[in-house]
């Protein structure tokens, strides 16, 4: 399954939010290959951030779930979610926008 996203990050995060994932904590990344993600990538354009990963499990709202109930990554989100600026028109409940793929050719 490959997912891409996208939110707003404003002009005046942009250098610390590029500064805190130059570091990501390790704690971080390990949940990351724990929840089953892989080839994750996160790219920037004027203010829009555009993520892209791949997942290679069996549940990905049970994987998703359990990250989102992990402390480091918890506390990961309290650092960096503030620096985002999320699109007014996403779905409720979310923070980043899913996009459409719309091609593919491996």
């Amino acid at each position: 399954m490959r997912v891409a996203q996208a939110i707003g990050l404003p002009a005046e995060n942009r250098e610390a939010y590029i500064r805190y994932h130059a570091e990501v904590w390790p704690g971080v990344l390990k949940q990351i290959t724990d929840s089953r993600i892989r080839n994750y990538s996160i790219y920037v354009l004027g203010e829009t951030l555009f993520s892209y990963f791949e997942y290679d499990g069996d549940d990905y709202e049970a994987d998703m779930a359990a990250m989102a109930l992990d402390p480091e990554t918890q506390r990961w989100w309290d650092t960096v979610k503030p620096l985002q600026r999320p699109f007014a028109d996403r779905p409720e409940g979310a923070w980043w926008i899913d996009l459409e793929e719309v091609f593919h050719l491996d």
